[in-house]
């Protein structure tokens, strides 16, 4: 992206201003954390400032329109605004095919790959969730039967869709809803402890205390998932070795 002349740069609280009549949920976080993931790049004052473009602004308007009224996950656009970069034609959103029941049959490489595509701001119906996890009914009312899944009224949060995934694809596997109950525990141990960690942050008055929280909440936990992989990667290392 070309850099804008200075006098047309925004702050990020400017963005906000813009973009929240069109998108009332949009936070200062919410930004942050689509830059984080590369969907937008802005530029950076001497200080350290984020500084927005007019492109910028359009570039976080389609993608939270493709989150919100096309319940694209972020590989998708960032997908599409990549080959969008490089010049090539694409579709517009409405013309993106309607998501279809994942099979069974899917190869189970492609839907681990797939589980955490869903962005937790995205909000579905039942069916929508049903369709875009591929899962039945029953296996929907036993996962909220055990606190796997949660409805907020009558729509679910994006996260409940990798739930699903996941849980579908260690169905082939034999596992049942019943068996992912001491997974689900240890998530919420391990949700308890971040939160302890988090809490100094939160408990100050400065500004963007609570936005500074978040990502420390969210960098813990990404390291923690790892952590958890590399013990059971050993752990079954070791078993199997022997």
């Amino acid at each position: 992206m070309n850099p804008e002349p200075a006098r047309t740069l925004m702050t990020i609280g400017d963005v906000l201003g813009l973009l929240r009549p069109e998108f009332p949920d949009i936070t200062i976080s919410k930004i942050r954390f689509l830059e984080s993931e590369g969907l937008v790049e802005p530029q950076r004052s001497p200080s350290g400032y984020r500084k927005f473009g007019a492109a910028d602004v359009e570039r976080l308007r389609f993608v939270l329109t493709a989150q919100r009224d096309h319940y694209m996950p972020l590989r998708v656009i960032r997908q599409h605004l990549e080959a969008r970069d490089r010049g090539e034609s694409v579709p517009p959103l409405g013309a993106r095919e309607a998501p279809s029941r994942r099979p069974r049959t899917l190869p189970r490489t492609l839907v681990a790959a797939d589980t955490t595509a869903a962005d937790p701001d995205v909000r579905l119906t039942r069916r929508q969730l049903l369709d875009g996890a591929g899962i039945d009914e029953a296996l929907l009312a036993r996962l909220e039967e055990y606190g796997l899944v949660h409805r907020s009224g009558s729509h679910y949060e994006g996260n409940a869709l990798g739930v699903c995934r996941i849980a579908a694809a260690l169905g082939e596997f034999g596992f049942e809803v019943r068996h992912l109950r001491a997974v689900k525990a240890a998530a919420d141990r391990q949700v308890g402890l971040i939160e302890q960690m988090v809490a100094p942050q939160l408990r100050r008055r400065s500004r963007g205390a609570h936005e500074e929280a978040a990502e420390t909440a969210r960098e813990i936990a990404a390291l923690s998932v790892r952590l958890h992989s590399a013990l059971v990667s050993a752990g079954l290392s070791e078993s199997l070795d022997h």
